[in-house]
């Protein structure tokens, strides 16, 4: 004896209308473009003004369309995953273009210290390797970059390699590879030593990047104080504002 379940049940129309604007807005709207009117939705699929409004107030918060007073409904601008990704020097001068590379690079092994032990989850004894370099893209100094490693986690000092991206040779070398990293970013100005460094105007723009990044096992394996020249380096962001519920 075979039993059969209850019929699936027709979605409701609201939930029809949703589905149709969210085809829309993926395969016909080009981002700008009008949606069709509250009347001609209602109409099409037989339920109030109400209706309609409700579903279009969703996806507006859904940040898949908005609205323009007296002109009607319209595709908004796919929103990008990520405004700011985890990436080493190389990966963000060779994104915008450029060919980044190193000079002055130094390291050596030195105890922590209070701030550097403190970000990196150690004793302010135990010691770090402190990596030095001028960062360059395009030949040009960019970025006087100071990275400390745990130096239990790094068995030797890198030497060649140090000319490349960190983060490939740890993720290669020692298998320590970053997942995520807490980050500040400040206004500051080069004091005369830093500014001779960058072959830039004691005293001009600068921005202060310091990052701290962990791997999978939320192990900090890395802490980098990372001074760019304020006249070649600028951050761009993509940011949205919620539509308010008042």
């Amino acid at each position: 004896m075979t039993t059969t379940g209850a019929p699936e049940r027709p979605p409701a129309k609201s939930e029809r209308l949703r589905r149709h604007l969210v085809a829309l807005l993926g395969a016909e709207l080009a981002p700008h473009d009008r949606l069709p009117t509250e009347r001609h939705l209602a109409e099409e699929f037989a339920v109030s003004r109400l209706t309609v409004r409700r579903v279009i107030d969703q996806l507006e918060g859904e940040g898949r369309v908005y609205r323009v007073q007296g002109s009607g409904t319209f595709a908004s601008e796919p929103r990008i995953a990520k405004s700011v990704e985890l990436t080493s020097f190389s990966e963000d001068m060779r994104s915008r273009g450029l060919r980044p590379g190193s000079l002055h690079v130094s390291s050596e092994r030195v105890p922590a210290g209070a701030e550097i032990g403190y970000a990196l989850q150690i004793s302010p004894s135990a010691e770090v390797l402190h990596i030095r370099r001028v960062r360059t893209a395009d030949d040009e100094p960019m970025c006087l970059e100071h990275s400390y490693v745990p130096a239990h986690l790094v068995p030797d000092d890198l030497g060649a390699d140090l000319h490349g991206s960190l983060y490939e040779v740890l993720s290669t070398r020692y298998g320590l590879t970053l997942h995520r990293a807490e980050q500040t970013i400040k206004a500051t100005v080069l004091d005369p030593a830093d500014a001779k460094a960058l072959q830039a105007p004691p005293f001009s723009p600068a921005f202060l990047v310091q990052r701290t990044g962990y791997d999978a096992r939320g192990r900090a394996i890395e802490r980098a104080d990372s001074l760019y020249r304020g006249d070649r380096y600028s951050y761009q962001l993509t940011i949205y504002r919620d539509t308010p519920t008042a």
